[in-house]
């Protein structure tokens, strides 16, 4: 069974490294290792910003990664979650990492007293939308008719 752990400062490496392989698993070559450990780091020191881990059983060591954002809502009155990155490395989809992620990051949530979570994935992603409709995500979620979009703009310097 998959296990899940709050990272600890000291663990910034681990999960810079697991970041970066989701980077390069997008085909992307920036940001660098090195800017993706010293955002890590950085963020760390945030604490509306926590990441979990995730590895397959107690023997082995982290082979997933999630990025959690929190901030206040005014249409909760409470702290809204954004699941803002997740990640399991690909010898190891399918061990339960990525489910075990979710479930932390949902109880994570709650203890923080958020009444929401939220998360955007690319409509072609079929294992990840797979993985958050079975854990109770829909593109329906505030309660209003019509599906909830995520939109976006780059924004050049």
């Amino acid at each position: 069974m998959a296990r899940t752990w709050l990272a600890a400062p000291d663990e910034a490496e681990t999960v810079a490294g697991l970041l970066a392989q989701f980077r390069d698993h997008y085909g992307k070559d920036w940001p660098s290792d090195n800017a993706i450990l010293a955002t890590v780091e950085r963020l760390m020191e945030d604490p509306q910003t926590e990441y979990l881990l995730a590895a397959p059983d107690d023997d082995e060591t982290a082979r997933g990664v999630c990025q959690l954002r929190y901030r206040l809502s005014v249409w909760t009155a409470s702290p809204d979650c954004w699941l803002e990155d997740l990640y399991v490395e690909a010898d190891a989809r399918r061990s339960g990492c990525g489910a075990a992620l979710v479930e932390a990051a949902m109880e994570r949530a709650r203890a923080r007293g958020c009444r929401r979570i939220e998360l955007d994935a690319n409509e072609d992603n079929a294992p990840a939308l797979a993985l958050y409709h079975r854990m109770g995500f829909s593109e329906r979620s505030k309660g209003d008719p019509g599906r909830d979009l995520f939109l976006g703009r780059r924004l050049e310097p």
